[in-house]
C-alpha cells in the first residue's frame, strides 16, 4: 500500500510538472505571437502613412511633369494594391510593387529641376523620406519578432508544445524586392560650356 501511494504521488508530481511546463511554454508562444501581430500593426501603420503621402506628392509632380503619365499610373496602381491588400503576405507583395513604382517615380523627379525648388514638393519629399526610414525600422522589428517566434517554437521541447497547441511557423518576412535591388538611372543634362 505504501509503494502504491508513493507511485501515485510521483505520477501526480510528474503530471503537474509536465502540465506546468506545457502551460508556461504555450503562454510564451502566445506572447511571442502577439508581439509579431503588434509589430505587424506598426508596419501596417507606417505603410498607410506612406500611402497617404503619395497622392500629394504625385499631384505636385503631375503639375510640372504632365507627360510622365505611365509612371503616375504605376504609382496609383501600386498604391491601390497596397491599400486593398488584406494579409501581411499580400501587403508585403504590394509594398514591393510600390517600392518599384516609387523608384521609377523618383528617377522621373530627377529630370525636372524645377521640382527641386518647389517648396511643397520638398516638404512632401522630406516627409516621405522620414516615413521610408520609419518603414525600414518597423520592418526590421517585425522581421526580428518573427525570427524570435519561429526560433522559439522550433526549439525542443517547444516544438512538441507548438504542434499540440497549433502554433505554426510564420513565413511573412519582409524581403528586398527585385525592383529595390535595381539602381535607378539618373541622367543629368551635360554642363553648359
Amino acid at each position: 500500500m505504501k509503494k502504491s501511494v508513493i507511485v501515485l504521488i510521483a505520477l501526480v508530481l510528474i503530471v503537474v510538472l509536465l502540465g506546468g511546463m506545457y502551460v508556461g511554454r504555450r503562454n510564451q508562444m502566445v506572447t511571442k505571437n502577439e508581439t509579431v501581430r503588434s509589430d505587424w500593426a506598426q508596419v501596417d501603420n507606417v505603410l498607410q502613412r506612406r500611402a497617404d503621402l503619395i497622392p500629394n506628392l504625385v499631384a505636385t509632380v503631375k503639375g510640372i511633369a504632365a507627360q510622365e503619365q505611365t509612371v503616375f499610373h504605376d504609382v496609383d496602381v501600386a498604391r491601390a494594391a497596397l491599400l486593398s491588400a488584406q494579409t501581411p503576405q499580400e501587403k508585403i507583395a504590394a509594398n514591393g510593387q510600390l517600392d518599384g513604382a516609387l523608384i521609377k517615380f523618383l528617377s522621373v523627379v530627377e529630370n525636372y529641376p524645377q521640382l527641386k525648388s518647389n517648396e511643397s514638393f520638398l516638404k512632401l519629399q522630406d516627409e516621405l523620406a522620414g516615413t521610408e526610414n520609419r518603414i525600414a525600422v518597423e520592418r526590421q522589428r517585425y522581421n526580428d519578432a518573427i525570427q524570435d517566434y519561429n526560433t522559439y517554437i522550433g526549439l525542443f521541447p517547444n516544438d512538441i508544445v507548438a504542434n499540440i497547441a497549433g502554433f505554426k511557423r510564420n513565413e511573412a518576412y519582409f524581403k528586398a524586392s527585385e525592383a529595390s535591388k535595381e539602381v535607378p538611372k539618373v541622367e543629368f543634362p551635360p554642363p553648359n560650356r
